[in-house]
Parts: C-alpha cells; structure tokens; sequence
C-alpha cells in the first residue's frame, strides 16, 4: 500500500521526468476531464502532501491524484512499451524525453493552483515535508485523548503520510498496544519523532525496513506476518481489524510484546 515515503518517492520520479518541460501529450482519462488538453503547458513542479501529489503547470493549474490503495505512476522513455493493462490507465503526460502514465488512480482532479488548499488543507504537518512541526503533530494527536493510537496514527488530520504498515511497526516498535488510548502512550512525544524516523529512512528504498535487516523476509518488524512468531519473544503475532466501521484497515502487534490495555471503569 501507497503511504508518505512511496508518495514522495513518486513525486520525486515524477519532477524529475516532468519539471521544466512542455507537455506534448495530455490524456486525462476520466469522465469529468475528458476534454480537458494540457498539451503546451509546462509543468513547473510535481510535489507531495501526505499521500496526495500535486502536479502544478503553466497557467496556475494543478493537477491533483491520490493513490489510495492501489494507484501508481509509472514513467516510461520513448518507444518503451507500457506495463499494466490499458483499461486501468487514467492518465497520460508526456513531454520529448519522457511519458508519464498513472494506473488506477482512484482521485484524479484538476484544481487551480491557488485552491489546492480545498485537496489537501486539512492535512497535518506533512512527515516528509517543509512543513513538518512534530509539536503541532504532538498536539493535533493528544486533541482527542479517548481515541486509540493506532487509529489517531491513521488520521491525516493529525500527521500526513502514516498508513497501516507504519502505524503497526511504530506501536511495536514503542511496545505500546494499537488499541491504548493515545492519553495512556508513555513519552507520546516518541510517536512523530520515530515516525519521522521511520519514513526518512525508508523515502529512497523501493523496500520498505524497520528493523535494519534487509534480508528478505526480515525487514518488518509485524505488518502482514500473522500467526508468525515475534522477532523480539517468538509469541505469534496477531491480526484484526481497527477503525471505524466502513474504514477499519488490518492492525499488526504482539500480544506479549504489546499488552492489551487494561479497561479502567473509574476512567
């Protein structure tokens, strides 16, 4: 799954292939942009928020695309055949040197430049961007103590770029429940700090590692390995869903490793 470090990554291979070139190709193949012709504009700059990339071009447009869950860019040089099948194609912008073509793109919008706080102004301070303040993280995460960790993690609202594979190997990694709630989290300051962390480490690496071992198979630490034993006391780890209903995404942990938290009533 698409979170912050792949998202800038993109964006990265997206510039460099875009950036200060005029489009000799524009096909935008969704239903509200079907008569909508980039061709001669140049692109000024793709950047990322979160998980949304922004691609800005001449005129004060940008063109706004999320990858939700399974969404992606692919650039491809002149004559090159395309991989991926055809009818999943949503978008094509090429220039001379290079095509760039997005597959499965669940949102795809074009906005004016100046408006594109209306996509992404409710975002949190971006982890991998010029606007990160871990204090203002800090904040927006303590703002509703009730709520779990794992969940307040997810919230783009409090800290952009976070998906379910960091939420479940930071909650490890602090050794704290995904279901404790976030005013119970032991120094909660550690949260942005190591998520920051986390994704800087990981923003250049086509594969993601928490654990320092870049061996196959020993990279994570707990996402995706259910009923397999921990790395730290070879309990086996366990799975379910978290969030709320309609929107619940699979949480990883260790129930020795991270103990469930004890339901106070007087609380």
């Amino acid at each position: 799954m698409p979170e912050g470090d792949t998202v800038w990554r993109t964006a990265h291979t997206l510039h460099q292939a875009l950036a200060d070139r005029p489009l000799i190709r524009s096909d935008l193949r969704v239903p509200k942009l079907a008569t909508v012709d980039l061709t001669g504009r140049r692109v000024i700059e793709v950047v990322p928020r979160g998980k949304h990339l922004l691609t800005r071009v001449e005129g004060g447009l940008t063109l706004h695309s999320h990858l939700q869950m399974d969404g992606a860019w692919r650039v491809y040089a002149p004559g090159h055949v395309w991989r991926g099948a055809r009818h999943q194609i949503r978008a094509v912008l090429a220039n001379a040197e290079h095509t760039a073509v997005g597959y499965r793109l669940p949102v795809l919008e074009l906005l004016r430049t100046a408006d594109e706080s209306a996509a992404v102004g409710h975002l949190g301070p971006d982890l991998l961007g010029p606007d990160w303040d871990p204090q203002e993280a800090l904040r927006r995460l303590l703002a509703d103590p009730a709520r779990s960790v794992g969940e307040a993690l997810l919230d783009q609202r409090n800290l952009a770029g976070i998906g379910n594979v960091y939420k479940s190997e930071l909650c490890f990694v602090l050794r704290i429940s995904p279901w404790l709630p976030v005013s119970r989290v032991p120094a909660p300051e550690r949260l942005p700090t190591l998520a920051k962390k986390f994704l800087e480490a990981n923003k250049a690496r086509p594969a993601r590692i928490t654990t320092a071992d870049h061996r196959p198979g020993r990279q994570l630490w707990v996402y995706g390995r259910a009923d397999q034993p921990c790395r730290r006391c070879g309990t086996l780890l366990r799975s379910a869903a978290q969030g709320p209903p309609g929107q619940e995404r699979p949480t990883y942990w260790c129930p020795r490793c991270q103990p469930a938290p004890r339901i106070n009533p007087n609380e």
